[in-house]
């Protein structure tokens, strides 16, 4: 069992690393700069610059000592094309031409410049030492002086990077490290630290340790009232097969596999919260605040619930050590209730895993129509807001939280069946 419970936590870990590599590419390269989208249009230099280090947005991505900088002003500049401020472009003749980079702001950093997409041109920078590769003066504008023939037409790429001293310090790093990492001060281990979000500039520890609560106390009765209902419905729609509480089980499970969760969400808030007035239907309090939407939340599953599990019951029924316990004038509950489901527990563990993520799927409905601050709830207010580290921390944290509650359905399929041990 020892053995089998540290391959699958082993597993469980490449899992994890998997996660962190696909939101990795998710939200730091295909999301872009998170300070032209926090910052807005012309925003300071500096607070770019400052943005950037905050979220780690300006180191290299996997290896690298090169990190973007504002310090001078970067980009690609071609003839009679528009300059951004910072930068001045002076024609001196057919075949010389230079160009200008102010300083945008003080920094003590050590500086580097690349220019490429010069063609057969030559290129001569001042304030800059070629030896060591660095920019002498960071207070001084670095002049790029290029020669040749149709010099004035040669479109320039100029970028300039502040260097760091380790090239493994780098935003696939830094989002590993928001998972778990080591610091030298107490308590020594630091996880799920996210830093701050990009609107209200509050903790993401913080609003997760707030938000986990009314998550976790809005799924948990949803799940357990599935899974308990669901096997109860269909133990009894099993033991009157083909008889009439039979059909109208299956019945009313179809029916309520085919009506939309937002329908019943409108319904159950009209009905029983308005017009009969039994429920409280918006706000985080009492269990009262809780019992519709896990109303809602259970009979939303309960149809195919129902349908998978008599399924399961049925073709279990058709076994051997069933009808040889029957034969031998066991009891119903025996034969229902400890062989049928003892030996129906891994698809039952199966069916139970498999809807754990729709269950977070259908909590963020009803966390934003009950007003349930939870999880989903933060996640809504981060996509209203477009606040990319806050969405990334959920993201990730419900990612854990799948990898975890699958993890513990393969240690109860080894205590369900001990054959799984052997495998």
């Amino acid at each position: 069992m020892l053995a089998f419970a540290l391959r699958r936590i082993g597993y469980s870990l490449l899992i994890v690393l998997g996660v962190v590599l696909l939101t990795f590419l998710l939200f730091n390269v295909a999301a872009g700069d998170p300070a032209a989208a926090v910052l807005g249009k012309n925003p300071e230099p500096a607070e770019v610059e400052s943005l950037r280090r905050e979220l780690g947005a300006d180191l290299p991505l996997l290896y690298g000592r090169r990190c973007r900088t504002e310090a001078f002003r970067s980009g690609t500049f071609a003839a009679n094309s528009p300059l951004p401020v910072g930068v001045v472009r002076r024609t001196l003749s057919r075949e010389r031409m230079e160009y200008i980079f102010e300083p945008q702001f003080p920094s003590d950093d050590p500086l580097t410049v690349t220019v490429t997409g010069l063609g057969n041109a030559r290129i001569a920078i001042d304030n800059f030492d070629p030896e060591n590769g660095l920019v002498r003066d960071n207070r001084l504008p670095v002049i790029v002086r290029i020669t040749g023939e149709n010099a004035v037409q040669q479109p320039v790429a100029v970028h300039f990077f502040r260097l760091q001293d380790s090239p493994f310090h780098t935003q696939f790093s830094r989002a590993l490290g928001e998972i778990c990492r080591f610091t030298p001060e107490f308590p020594y281990v630091r996880v799920l630290d996210f830093g701050r979000t990009l609107t209200t500039r509050e903790p993401i520890s913080k609003i997760l340790r707030r938000g986990v609560g009314p998550s976790l106390g809005l799924m948990l009765p949803i799940f357990f009232g599935e899974l308990f209902f669901g096997v109860l419905l269909a133990l009894l729609a099993t033991a009157f097969k083909d008889r009439l509480a039979d059909r109208l089980l299956v019945l009313f499970s179809v029916a309520g596999m085919s009506v939309s969760y937002l329908v019943l969400i409108i319904f159950a808030q009209w009905f029983l919260g308005y017009y009969c007035n039994w429920f409280p239907v918006w706000g985080w309090g009492d269990w009262r605040y809780l019992a519709l939407p896990v109303l809602v939340g259970v009979v939303s599953g309960l149809g195919g619930s129902v349908r998978f599990y008599r399924t399961v019951f049925v073709d279990e029924l058709r076994r051997e050590y069933l009808r040889t316990a029957a034969a031998k004038g066991c009891a119903p509950w025996t034969v229902y209730g400890r062989h049928l489901l003892r030996n129906a527990a891994i698809p039952i563990i199966t069916r139970a895993s498999a809807v754990l993520p729709f269950l977070f799927t259908g909590s963020l409905l009803l966390e934003t129509f009950f007003g349930i601050p939870g999880l989903g709830f933060a996640g809504i207010d981060a996509l209203n807001n477009s606040d990319l580290q806050l969405l990334k921390a959920l993201v990730v944290v419900s990612a854990l939280l799948f990898v975890a509650l699958n993890l513990l359905a393969d240690l109860a399929y080894a205590w369900a069946d001990p054959r799984i041990r052997l495998e």
